[in-house]
């Protein structure tokens, strides 16, 4: 029950998040609308009741200029404008009907200048003792100048902020409740086709990264992501097959050199009569030799995968190029000419250079008939490394594919001494990580494979 409750939980607890935010926006939003509300309708009510008073006092003030002041007023119409005339001894001079008999009610002084200026008075002896809006407009010549007061009850203002305060705070909560109700419909219609991805993602296996999401018909957001997480999936499902068709390569490459081992070696163990072990040695070093190096090419390989860090530091190329020459003599009757390679510096990490050049002059050393050319120059400030052969030559349409990995030629097997079919790839590899190229161009006859490398090849991080 509890793991019921927490898995439903879960699935909706984004939904749950995202309707309370909506639901605390809209409650804050009508709240702060109410209290505008109602504070623009009080102020507007409150400058018309003003408004009122001055129009009343006005009236007042010019019957006293005229000397038509009576002692008594007429109220309004409502009865409910309170009115006091007083002089300078304070003295009232004339009243409202709902005043008579009363003291002087009203102390402050009228303002000389401008617009009269209305005040919030209490307890007056009126109706429910509530506040009124008060005015005093000064009226009369010298020497008996008088003060007129008209005061206008606020009641019917209260009565009515009252009543629009209190259907506010009926109904604010209910549209709240009906908003909430549509936010939570329409989070739940977005986010279905959340949900689907989802359970879409979670049902593909590493075993089936053929299988796509659905891209939802609408270009928005969750159709971007779909497409997203589909190019996603489809590196990741290029990037496995990659690998489980290096790993059948690797394994098929390993299963030649071993089997050949095992064969030579039982056969001599099930007669060792007829064994030549002086005969039988080089073809078993041999053997050994070629699995070392695709182990050694492996590895190495395994390691450019990974993305090392590798070294950054100046490396005198031609010094490297000069070595890997010297070595290549030692192991091959072939002429090598490096009369071309001149002065260039790198940076990069030497080891790795290092064994470019070496996979280069292997390579050509494998294929050439008569001579290998060298050639290092450093053009535009970019270092130009070109190693030639007089062999066979590569055809156009496969001089891109001989970099991949474990890939041998028709004529390449007929001839093959023992490569494994990485060098090219790990040439690839390295140089790419030094933001560098190589290609292979036509030597007519033969092959020319072109390396550059840029004036500040800089560790591939």
């Amino acid at each position: 029950m509890k793991t019921g409750i927490a898995t439903w939980w879960a699935r909706r607890s984004l939904r749950l998040r995202l309707t309370a935010a909506a639901a605390l926006v809209t409650a804050a939003g009508l709240a702060g609308a109410a209290v505008l509300l109602v504070n623009w309708l009080h102020s507007s009510l409150i400058s018309s009741l003003d408004q009122t008073a001055v129009q009343r006092a006005q009236v007042i003030a010019a019957a006293v200029d005229t000397g038509k002041l009576t002692t008594t007023l007429p109220a309004s119409a409502e009865g409910d404008t309170a009115v006091q005339v007083v002089d300078s001894t304070g003295t009232v001079r004339a009243t409202s009907t709902n005043l008579e008999g009363e003291p002087r009610l009203f102390t402050f002084t009228a303002t000389t200048s401008g617009d009269p200026h209305a005040r919030t008075v209490r307890g007056l002896p009126l109706g429910d003792n509530g506040t009124w809006r008060t005015v005093a407009i000064p009226a009369g010549r010298s020497p008996d100048p008088v003060t007129v007061y008209v005061a206008v009850p606020t009641a019917t203002v209260d009565r009515s902020l009252t009543q629009l305060t209190a259907a506010l705070a009926t109904t604010v909560p209910i549209v709240v409740a009906l908003l909430t109700a549509v936010a939570w419909l329409l989070t739940g219609r977005a986010l279905r086709p959340v949900d689907t991805l989802r359970a879409q993602a979670a049902a593909i296996t590493a075993s089936d990264l053929s299988r796509r999401l659905d891209v939802p018909p609408a270009h928005d957001e969750l159709g971007r992501l779909a497409s997203t997480l589909n190019d996603l999936l489809g590196r990741l499902d290029a990037a496995t097959r990659q690998q489980r068709q290096f790993i059948a390569d690797a394994a098929h490459e390993l299963r030649s050199p071993l089997s050949s081992l095992l064969t030579q070696l039982e056969v001599a163990v099930r007669h060792p009569e007829s064994t030549h072990w002086h005969t039988l040695a080089p073809d078993l070093v041999e053997e050994g030799e070629r699995l070392a190096r695709l182990v050694d090419d492996l590895v190495q390989l395994a390691r450019l995968d990974a993305r090392p860090r590798l070294r950054h530091q100046p490396v005198d190329l031609d010094e490297i190029v000069f070595a890997a020459v010297r070595r290549a003599r030692q192991q091959s009757p072939l002429a090598i000419d490096e009369h071309a390679v001149t002065a260039a510096r790198v940076n990069g990490d030497p080891d790795a250079l290092s064994r470019v050049v070496r996979n280069l002059l292997d390579n050509a050393t494998r294929y050439a008939t008569t001579r290998i050319d060298v050639q290092l120059a450093v053009i535009d400030g970019a270092a130009y490394l070109v190693i030639a052969d007089d062999g066979p030559g590569i055809p156009e349409p496969d001089r891109q594919r001989v970099f991949d990995r474990f890939t041998r030629l028709d004529d390449a097997r007929a001839r093959d001494a023992g490569g494994s079919g990485l060098g090219l790839a790990i040439v690839r590899d390295i140089i790419t990580a030094h933001h560098g190229s190589a290609h292979v161009e036509d030597n007519a006859p033969g092959t020319r494979i072109v390396v550059r490398l840029p004036p500040t090849a800089a560790d591939h991080p």
